[in-house]
């Protein structure tokens, strides 16, 4: 059996997302292993001009007073996310398992690299223009962290971004 295939995401995996693994797994079989963090750390003036670049004024402006969720909010939403995106993986490679993950997402996502000796990763999230920008997303982090080439899609569009 070959190395899994790591997918670290910040939402439910959907129909998009399903394709593109799928392409992934043209040339041979692999376990697949969705990643999902609890609650994401606030980055309070990167989100508000994320939202401002994507000309989402409300929410920009919501964000600013607005808390995170509690944590057992962030944690039933976490496994919703994951609940879904098992469900959305089911049939595909040798088999389909996920973790809900505590802490920075990208060490999380080195760390399982490291123990289970994967040789590619996806990181799924919704656009985050500053950070998409200036090379600080996931993805990015991932690829300078971890060394094995990572796959960077954004949520719902099919839209495959540099990494």
């Amino acid at each position: 059996m070959s190395a899994p295939i790591l997918i670290l995401t910040e939402v439910a995996l959907g129909p998009s997302e399903r394709e593109a693994v799928e392409g992934l797994l043209a040339s041979g079989a692999a376990a697949l292993e969705v990643l999902v963090p609890a609650g994401r750390k606030r980055r309070l003036v990167i989100d508000f001009l994320d939202h401002l670049s994507m000309l989402e004024f409300s929410k920009a402006v919501g964000g600013l007073s607005a808390g995170g969720p509690a944590p057992e909010v962030a944690r039933s939403v976490a496994q919703t996310a994951l609940d879904t995106s098992i469900a959305a993986l089911q049939g595909l490679g040798t088999g389909v398992t996920g973790s809900i993950i505590e802490g920075d997402p990208v060490q999380a996502l080195a760390d399982k690299a490291a123990a289970t000796g994967a040789e590619q990763a996806v990181v799924v999230t919704l656009p985050h223009a500053i950070e998409d920008t200036f090379h600080t997303d996931w993805a990015n982090q991932a690829q300078r962290k971890i060394g094995i080439p990572v796959l960077h899609l954004y949520a719902g569009t099919g839209f495959i971004g540099d990494s």
